[in-house]
């Protein structure tokens, strides 16, 4: 999971999905890292700007820089539970349907908090502050 901040509310185009408007605040993205690379590779990406966006999020960290990166290595997939959990807290919104879930049927899996929530996922969560 990737936390980022954008300081600003902004119109930001996001590939083929088009122009999302995003508020000001706190975003968390989720994710997993069972591609080619596995997690390593995957942070490597998400952690550099991106030369040629590939994913909705190279778009918008190139406007809202990562703060913080949550991980946990399994050989479950917990993307989609937790991003349907985060939309259960308070505040919570989604500011682009679609964004980050084109392969599942979630409404996302990027989460807009106007502060930053209190999450409790799992104690295995490794936090590491960027």
């Amino acid at each position: 999971m990737l936390w980022l901040y954008l300081s600003k509310t902004q119109a930001i185009p996001i590939g083929k999905r088009g122009i999302g408007h995003f508020p000001a605040g706190h975003y968390a993205y989720i994710g997993s890292a069972f591609g080619a690379g596995g997690l390593n590779g995957r942070l490597k990406h998400h952690l550099v700007p991106a030369k040629k966006p590939h994913w909705h999020i190279d778009y918008l960290k190139a406007h809202a820089p990562i703060e913080a990166v949550w991980t946990l290595v399994s050989d479950q997939v917990y993307e989609h539970e937790w991003a349907t959990y985060l939309l259960t807290l308070p505040e919570a919104s989604v500011p682009m349907r679609g964004f980050g879930a084109s392969d599942c049927r979630c409404i996302a899996h990027l989460v807009h908090f106007p502060r930053l929530p209190d999450v409790q996922l799992t104690s295995a969560i490794e936090i590491t502050r960027v």
